[in-house]
């Protein structure tokens, strides 16, 4: 699941409204590793949207 997050956020990362949406989503579908996993990509890969 982690895995098709980080593809769906790719794909929707020209939007920051539905990119919000979209990571929302997977943090509420993850485990708390994958949170903490997905975090961290976000952060290193946008830097401008993730929190």
């Amino acid at each position: 699941m982690l895995e098709y997050s980080k593809t769906i956020l790719e794909k929707v990362s020209f939007d920051r409204n539905l990119f919000e949406k979209e990571l929302n989503k997977a943090f509420a579908l993850l485990t708390r590793d994958e949170t903490l996993k997905l975090k961290i990509w976000c952060s290193q890969r946008f830097t401008d949207f993730c929190y």
